[in-house]
């Protein structure tokens, strides 16, 4: 389901481009464990308004040899989800996009098999995705998108080490890249699997850094950003903090919220979520500026026949035809998706 703040924004966007909005759209990942069995309850009970998608992993977040306990839970949870639908206790447009993190290859058509009946299943994500299963991974998808009745995507994880290594890294990428472009259909966005990068190295930020400072991280999105990211949308690496049960800090939303706007700088969209409480922050910050989006309903109307500059909105700043032409459609989209805000947002004060 694409979910559009405001469907006359569609007016300013390329018809070619419109099918590329569900990219745009996720927000904040929200990651559980595929065990949770309380996924169902939670979305019928609309507890996190702010929820756009939401992955089941079977790999990190579950323990060695619970898989198959885990897969039995992902069926469940999703016949639960689809009798509430049945039964008018949530809607299909109030739930999220879900997704399963699988572990291997081979344990997509095991799951699938479990779920294959299920009109609320958006795709696969796919771990450590690299040179030695992608083929692996991307071929499977494939398959089943021959018989499916709703398409089924895939968003893989960069995360490796054949990734962080910067010995082969750009060959590396380059590679990888020429596999996606063969099943680009199936793919909805990129993924940067950030803390597993800073594990390799032994690094982690604090509350008042963003991954942008460590310098090592910085390099590796900045090769993935420019391998990929002017034919796929790419999502930002989770953000560590959040709060805490008995916590009344707000380091951690300034802190994300400064991490966001070097994501967004970085041609970034959506990001990875550990916690309900970042989902609010996360689709905010993606809401566009309205200064932004007049300059960019201006670039995509512009009808003067004699130039292609002009001065934006506001007077403070130029734009080009043919230049910002890319910047303005992707920020009409993510208008049309998370809104626009009043006015610039200033970081909250850490005490």
């Amino acid at each position: 389901m694409i979910r559009i703040n405001n469907e006359t924004f569609l007016n300013y966007i390329n018809p070619d481009s419109k099918a590329e909005i569900i990219k745009y759209s996720l927000g904040g990942l929200l990651y559980t464990p595929a065990h949770n069995n309380k996924v169902s309850a939670f979305l019928k009970e609309k507890r996190y308004p702010h929820l756009r998608s939401l992955a089941l992993c079977l790999e990190d977040a579950i323990a060695d040899g619970s898989e198959r306990e885990a897969v039995n839970q992902i069926e469940k949870t999703f016949r639960d989800i689809g009798d509430a639908v049945s039964e008018g206790i949530v809607s299909e447009n109030e739930l999220p996009y879900i997704f399963i993190r699988v572990k291997t290859p081979e344990q997509i058509d095991e799951v699938y098999d479990k779920i294959r009946y299920s009109n609320h299943f958006s795709g696969f994500i796919l771990p450590k995705f690299d040179l030695e299963n992608a083929e692996k991974y991307l071929t499977r998808i494939s398959k089943i998108n021959e018989c499916a009745d709703n398409i089924v995507y895939a968003m893989p994880i960069l995360e490796s080490r054949s990734v962080s290594d910067v010995r082969n890294r750009i060959n590396n990428l380059s590679e990888i890249k020429y596999i996606t472009d063969a099943f680009y259909d199936s793919i909805l966005n990129i993924r940067i699997g950030g803390n597993d990068f800073c594990s390799r190295f032994g690094v982690r930020r604090k509350i008042n850094d963003s991954i942008y400072d460590i310098a090592v991280i910085a390099s590796i999105i900045s090769d993935i950003v420019n391998i990929f990211s002017e034919d796929y949308v790419i999502s930002a690496p989770v953000w560590d903090y959040f709060s805490g049960t008995n916590s009344e800090d707000i380091g951690w939303k300034d802190g994300l919220r400064r991490e966001m706007e070097r994501d967004i700088l970085n041609g970034l969209t959506g990001k990875t979520a550990i916690h309900p409480s970042q989902l609010e922050i996360i689709n905010s910050e993606l809401a566009v500026t309205k200064e932004d989006f007049s300059d960019a309903v201006s670039i995509l109307n512009w009808n003067d026949n004699l130039l292609a500059v002009s001065k934006s909105i506001s007077g403070s700043r130029m734009n080009e035809k043919k230049v910002h032409g890319n910047w303005a459609e992707k920020i009409v989209i993510r208008a049309a998706v998370y809104g626009i805000r009043d006015i610039e947002r200033k970081p909250e004060t850490i005490a």
